[in-house]
């Protein structure tokens, strides 16, 4: 069995640096579903940017195979990012308005790791962008927002732009209903996934589930 391909130390070392919550086990998964979808030719799209610890792992995946990283958020925070809340950062308000804005944080964070020009970082609400995308993606990775509404809508607006065999990402996949805040949305979106017929799962690292679409349908 061939090994999982892994980034070099340089990329693993600023995604390690970079804000974000995602664990490294669960990263380097990520990345090797990302390397593997890129063979497909085609873009690798994340729902929920934060300040792009995941969006490095892609970005480089995504120069690895010759392709681009699109990285979609309204940089305002998600649910549980409001102040207040457990995974709120005073550093990413935006003193001038009073709201969050990790965008300037983000930019910093390619910047600092060399790939700026391999990825195309889309700045609006995640139902609407995939309103007016119109091409086919090699990996939706879905990350963002932790509700119901937005888990569903996310599936729902992106699953349909992904190619025959290409790779579903899922984040936060939480099982346990003590975990309602942060995964049981993740989890409903998973399940609903399979139980469509059109995914076939590949992998599950800790919260991380990856499905291929095997498919027509979601």
């Amino acid at each position: 069995m061939a090994a999982e391909p892994e980034p070099t130390p340089e990329i693993l070392a600023a995604f390690e640096a970079a804000k974000g919550f995602m664990p490294r086990g669960e990263g380097l998964a990520l990345y090797a579903a990302a390397v593997r979808a890129g063979a497909l030719g085609l873009p690798l799209l994340e729902v929920g940017t934060y300040c792009g610890r995941s969006t490095i792992l892609l970005a480089d995946a995504a120069r690895r195979a010759g392709v681009s990283a699109v990285t979609v958020d309204h940089h305002r925070g998600s649910e549980e990012q409001q102040p207040g809340w457990e995974y709120h950062d005073p550093q990413t308000v935006d003193p001038e308005v009073g709201l969050m804005d990790t965008l300037p944080t983000f930019r910093r964070t390619l910047h600092r790791a060399g790939l700026e020009e391999h990825v195309i970082a889309v700045v609006g609400r995640s139902p609407q962008v995939a309103q007016v995308w119109g091409g086919a993606l090699g990996l939706v990775f879905i990350d963002g927002g932790h509700t119901d509404e937005h888990a569903t809508a996310d599936y729902e607006g992106w699953a349909p732009h992904l190619a025959e065999g290409g790779l579903l990402a899922i984040h936060d996949v939480f099982p346990d209903p003590v975990d309602i805040m942060t995964g049981q949305a993740p989890y409903r979106v998973y399940l609903r996934a399979l139980a469509s017929g059109a995914f076939t799962e590949v992998s599950a690292t800790d919260s991380l589930r990856v499905l291929r679409r095997t498919g027509a349908g979601m």
